[in-house]
């Protein structure tokens, strides 16, 4: 067995996206550009409702896929093909954009905490123009592991201590695990050989990821290797661990578009203003 450790660290960025949301973006920022395939990973969080009231209006995505896991507080989804749904708190929207699609993302609540995640994972070349398909994963449908006194681990793609997350058929053969240790708690988590990993602290003061530490929004792209100790110091901490196959091809990129070549983002662009999403 091969650790992996942190090769490369970087901080959450502030800024804003949809109508004025603020947020944090960790991956797709200029310090970390992609961690192949995941393009973006933004933390949103917030108790004051002028950050977020305006939410993510109908935009379009195609060639990639939205991943939304709400931690606290409720939007509502919906798309140009008739699609509504909730996200609560502990939920999970795993949507495969592929072809094109006009989705929106808006606060169901008027005040209060509203605090998520959302992580955008390419498709590889031969998927990008699939049809758009959603998989909406209430709380209660996210297995939890007890690989180790004092740690908790939601499985919401990929398996780990026999549990197997309810995300199915995506190309990427992605883990995505919310991992929360009390003090002193720790774990080594397998994780496929080949697979590009990264490992956020989105709660408490820092984790021990492998040999270092790890403060609280910062992100460590892992080494290559077969498993990774995650651990708390002296106070309680969680962690987002996330791995998927890279997909090694051209990458293309602009605005909600991303494609392999310039010229599939102007065949994207003519769509949308062409009404083809």
């Amino acid at each position: 067995m091969t650790d992996r450790e942190i090769s490369r660290r970087v901080r959450g960025m502030d800024t804003s996206d949809g109508a004025g949301v603020k947020l944090k973006r960790v991956v797709g920022q200029p310090a970390l550009d992609m961690v192949d395939p995941f393009l973006l990973l933004d933390e949103f969080r917030s108790d004051q409702p002028g950050d977020y009231i305006s939410g993510f209006p109908e935009h379009p995505h195609r060639g990639f896929e939205t991943v939304t896991y709400m931690l606290a507080g409720r939007m509502q989804h919906g798309d140009n093909h008739g699609n509504r749904g909730d996200l609560e708190a502990g939920s999970v929207q795993w949507m495969t954009a592929g072809r094109g699609i006009l989705h929106s993302e808006m606060p169901q609540q008027e005040d209060g905490l509203m605090w998520g995640f959302q992580l955008w994972v390419n498709l590889p070349a031969s998927d990008k123009m699939t049809a758009p398909r959603y998989q909406d994963i209430p709380p209660g449908d996210i297995p939890t592991a007890t690989p180790a006194p004092g740690v908790t681990v939601k499985v919401i793609a990929g398996s780990f201590d026999g549990v197997t997350g309810p995300v199915s058929g995506i190309a990427t053969a992605p883990v995505y695990l919310d991992l929360s240790l009390e003090p002193g708690a720790h774990v080594a988590v397998p994780l496929p050989t080949g697979h590009h990993a990264f490992a956020y602290v989105f709660d408490g003061k820092e984790a021990k990821v492998g040999a270092q530490r790890l403060a609280r929004s910062e992100l460590g792209v892992l080494t290559e290797g077969d498993s990774v100790l995650i651990g708390a110091t002296d106070a309680a901490t969680r962690v987002l661990l996330v791995a998927g196959k890279p997909l090694a091809e051209p990458v293309a990129r602009y605005g909600p578009f991303v494609m392999n070549t310039p010229q599939q983002i102007h065949e994207a662009i003519a769509d949308f203003r062409a009404g083809k999403f």
